[in-house]
């Protein structure tokens, strides 16, 4: 007979009799009674083994971790213990097997204190951790959620390949060597982009998949080379038509996972406005700190720094942190400093006001200027302004991160969910790295208006990313499905007819043969977990997790091979 869960048994069940098993998480000798904490992936539940029991000797003998077997008898405890979810019972033992011991632990799994990487390297019992199991447990809601629905509207999941053409327009693939074909390598998918759009070619109409990603990128607390995208692409469709059936998909794993009702339609705000007001294409709106223009503030001001910023061309913006002048010392003010310099600023002004204007830029702050900050920012005692003055990328990505650590500096941040649609994205941005403009979502992105394609700089895409507490949660685009549209893409962005055919020969040849009209959108199943779990550490919601060096600990890869694996393959290693 299969195991019934702990944390099953309630006061129903006093006066039965009951077999359980688990693991001892703890043990409790009172000098007669013994106490132990059985623990299974359900919970906890206490057992009491009494000094005349005939399973006393052995019970006496039980550690941390050991696996038994039990039966007894549930009453009613004296005590009752609210925290948990069996606290009102307990579990008389009559008998007791010892099903494996186990050896000295490298961590105390009920105290943790060891560091992260001893815990990666144990990952299996750190896995035994119930703030860990339900966080991968939250993980299969969510996808248990989103094929329930997925299915509803006539989706249809289908498997794409692991084993693909590199197709370098992005992040860097990983690359696996072809035993077969020697000197040829696979590349394994950055997401199944190419395929879904084949598949729309295919006439399959509405297509899902909870698909596997690899991208050989640096590593950050929301980043893995490996992850998990919920893949969407439906046929016959615009803008609205994916984000309504997105914000379907969105409510019902709210409301499955947390019985959360998010308020529908989500809000929609375009890129232009979220990077003025927020400094970034995914803001945290769960507080109330934009980016203010002063500019015009300053216009005939005594300030040389400034006034070079507005000949040049620049901009002058502030936040206002309310009601917290008094929060920060100048030291205080020198962290931030510090801080904003790491995104190009090369200064951090900043203001108090009470009345009157103190800080580092007071002396120049006339009577005209004084008034103009006061209306612009809407001013109150006790106020501080903290400003940036140069070129608009830098000051606002500046004050976007600004506004973030503020923010968590002073606990200002909510437990709300709030979400935002992000619109009209550039269709192109320009690479200092490479030197030229790249797609800003991918190459086959729908522009807005096609014959705004040569102006670079100011074509729109028909792309859309949705935003949760922060986190760019996932997004998407109508995609292009006519031929002329397409060659003229990728001639903006400098790929000659050859080069394009190389890298995706496949696909071009596809939409000349009837491609229907098609977009979709990708949700990043590791970070909406983290939304759901209330964790800001990607690794927390993947069972085995890279560190951040794309190395396991656990498994040591990594790792070298034989020489006969790399001269079946043709390889030598430099």
């Amino acid at each position: 007979m299969m195991k019934i869960d702990n944390t099953s048994i309630t006061a129903k069940n006093v006066g039965e009799t009951v077999t359980l098993y688990g693991w001892v998480n703890k043990k409790r000798d009172l000098g007669g009674l013994i106490f132990i904490d059985l623990r299974d992936r359900s919970g906890i539940i206490q057992l009491v083994v009494n000094p005349d029991s005939k399973v006393y000797e052995l019970a006496s003998t039980l550690k941390n971790e050991y696996v038994i077997k039990v039966t007894g008898t549930v009453q009613m405890r004296q005590s009752i213990n609210n925290n948990l979810k069996t606290g009102e019972i307990e579990v008389i033992v009559n008998e007791l097997d010892v099903l494996n011991r186990s050896a000295e632990l490298p961590f105390d799994l009920n105290n943790v204190t060891a560091l992260e990487d001893t815990r990666l390297k144990y990952r299996y019992l750190d896995l035994r951790r119930s703030e860990l199991q339900d966080k991968i447990i939250t993980k299969h809601k969510i996808m248990n959620s989103t094929r329930e629905y997925l299915n509803s509207l006539g989706f249809v999941e289908i498997e794409t390949p692991i084993l693909c053409k590199s197709t370098p327009e992005g992040a860097r693939d990983y690359l696996v060597p072809s035993r077969v074909n020697t000197g040829s390598f696979y590349a394994l998918p950055q997401s199944p982009q190419l395929f879904k759009q084949l598949l729309m070619v295919s006439g399959f109409e509405k297509y899902y998949q909870i698909a596997r990603c690899f991208r050989d990128e640096d590593l950050r607390a929301d980043r893995q080379p490996e992850f998990t995208q919920i893949d969407l692409e439906m046929s016959f469709v615009d803008e609205n038509d994916v984000m309504n059936v997105t914000e379907g998909l969105i409510a019902k794993v709210f409301k499955d996972v947390k019985n959360i009702d998010i308020e529908l339609p989500i809000k929609r705000m375009t890129y232009e406005k979220a990077i003025n007001l927020y400094g970034s294409d995914k803001p945290d709106l769960r507080f109330d700190m934009p980016i203010n223009d002063i500019t015009s503030c300053f216009l005939d001001c005594e300030f040389k720094v400034f006034n070079d910023v507005i000949n040049s061309g620049g901009i002058i913006n502030a936040i206002v942190v309310k009601d917290a002048a008094d929060k920060f010392s100048r030291k205080d003010i020198d962290k931030l400093t510090l801080f904003v310099k790491v995104y190009g600023a090369s200064a951090l002004a900043f203001l108090k006001y009470d009345n009157e204007f103190t800080g580092s830029i007071a002396k120049f702050v006339n009577d005209t200027i004084h008034q103009k900050l006061i209306k612009t920012l809407s001013l109150t005692d006790n106020d501080l302004i903290l400003i940036i003055a140069g070129n608009k990328k830098m000051v606002k990505a500046s004050l976007g991160a600004l506004r973030l650590k503020v923010a968590k500096d002073l606990n200002l941040i909510g437990d709300a969910y709030k979400l935002v649609w992000i619109t009209d994205f550039p269709m192109f941005e320009y690479s200092e790295e490479e030197e030229r403009y790249i797609a800003c979502h991918h190459p086959f992105t729908m522009p807005q208006n096609v014959s705004e394609l040569d102006d670079k700089e100011h074509a729109l895409a028909k792309a859309y990313d949705i935003v949760i507490n922060g986190y760019e949660a996932g997004g998407g685009s109508i995609r292009i499905h006519n031929m002329e549209v397409q060659d003229k893409v990728l001639e903006s962005l400098g790929l000659s007819k050859e080069e394009a055919n190389t890298k995706f020969g496949f696909l071009l040849k596809a939409l000349s043969f009837g491609a229907p009209p098609h977009g979709g959108l990708a949700l990043g199943l590791e970070r909406l977990t983290m939304i759901l779990s209330n964790t800001e550490n990607i690794r927390d919601v993947i069972a085995f997790p890279k560190t951040a060096s794309a190395s396991d600990l656990m498994m040591e890869a990594p790792s070298e091979v034989s020489s006969r694996q790399l001269d079946e393959l043709h390889i030598k290693i430099d």
